[in-house]
């Protein structure tokens, strides 16, 4: 089946088409995107202005139109921070399905983190065992760590690289007093959360997703996006803090020349630096591995067992109850439940 997956993030608006099917690997079809920084249509109240959610509507009917005359038989439409946070993000929600037809969902950020190891895990299977995913998107951080399909506990804090840029970096480039501030502010975020991970002992596998991690990677040496997904990409913390102390010296119009980064990303990718660095340094991570893979397939994959449940494809009913049952407590694992 083709299968369309829209993305409203905080960076960017985002529709894929993929052919999936049960058991088989979703292999993108179409894609149809646009650079649209919610953060920066954000009123003084934190309330999403008009102009931002024309805009946002205004590609809604694109994506909707695209993906039909591309045949997608099923759409997955969902928001993270971005809408979340925003103090009328309800509002929106409810206009782009009165003028569009389609239905956001809102996903929690420990669901974003939940369902991004959850695509992690796809992509390396059992045989990494304990699994430490990180994502840093926009407007939030997410953090996730288990060994089975669904972390044992996912976490989310409100240190995107966008959000932080907005909130700490004014000054293009940034003075030392505002990257000192910074990092201070993001290590006393982090403490309390990275302790309680620290429970679970240490992980057998690190991973970093988003585009944040992969401008990163690229920076610091690893292969581009063109050698293909299946090119083992690397992290060292060590060529981080490097590249960290360099780009802080750095404008964003110096930035677009370095490897991996866009115009859009060029001011941001500071922040996102320092919150990688601060997240491997408190993990005691020496080197993360990139994975292709994050809430996009997390979403898609989960749609696909969802079809082998209950669509045509469902087990007998012997085995059903086993079936039903397994979702039951995967819908109650604490990675999805509510403080």
């Amino acid at each position: 089946m083709r299968l369309g997956v829209l993305d409203i993030g905080s960076n960017t608006v985002h529709l894929l088409l993929v052919d999936a099917h049960p058991g088989a690997q979703p292999v993108a079809f179409a894609s149809h995107k646009r650079p649209l920084s919610l953060v920066k249509h954000l009123e003084d109240d934190g309330s999403i202005s008009e102009k931002g959610q024309q805009e946002l509507i205004d590609f809604v009917h694109e994506a909707r139109d695209f993906a039909g005359r591309h045949d997608a038989e099923d759409l997955l439409a969902f928001c993270t921070s971005a809408i979340r946070e925003a103090a009328n993000g309800e509002a929106v929600i409810e206009r782009i399905h009165r003028e569009t037809g389609v239905t956001l969902q809102e996903l929690t950020g420990r669901e974003e983190a939940a369902m991004t190891f959850f695509a992690v895990r796809r992509w390396y299977g059992w045989g990494r065992e304990k699994i430490l995913s990180l994502d840093i998107g926009g407007g939030s951080f997410e953090m996730a760590m288990g060994n089975d399909s669904l972390p044992d506990i996912a976490e989310s804090v409100p240190l995107g690289a966008q959000r932080l840029t907005r909130d700490w970096l004014s000054e293009d480039p940034p003075t030392a007093k505002s990257v000192k501030e910074l990092r201070r502010y993001i290590r006393s975020t982090l403490k309390p959360v990275v302790h309680a991970f620290k429970e679970l002992g240490q992980p057998t596998l690190v991973t970093g997703t988003s585009k944040t991690f992969r401008s990163l990677a690229r920076i610091a040496g690893a292969a581009p996006s063109g050698a293909g997904p299946y090119v083992r990409r690397v992290l060292q913390r060590t060529d981080l803090g490097l590249w960290t102390q360099r780009i802080s010296a750095m404008a964003s119009g110096d930035r677009v020349h370095l490897p991996g980064v866009s115009e859009a990303r060029a001011l941001q990718v500071l922040a996102g630096a320092l919150v990688a660095e601060a997240a491997m340094e408190l993990f005691e991570v020496d080197e993360l591995e990139i994975c292709p893979w994050a809430l996009r397939e997390g979403l898609i994959l989960r749609r696909l067992d969802q079809l082998v449940f209950d669509g045509p494809l469902a087990p007998p009913d012997h085995i059903r109850p086993i079936a039903s049952e397994r979702r039951r407590i995967e819908m109650q694992h604490p990675a999805w439940s509510a403080r």
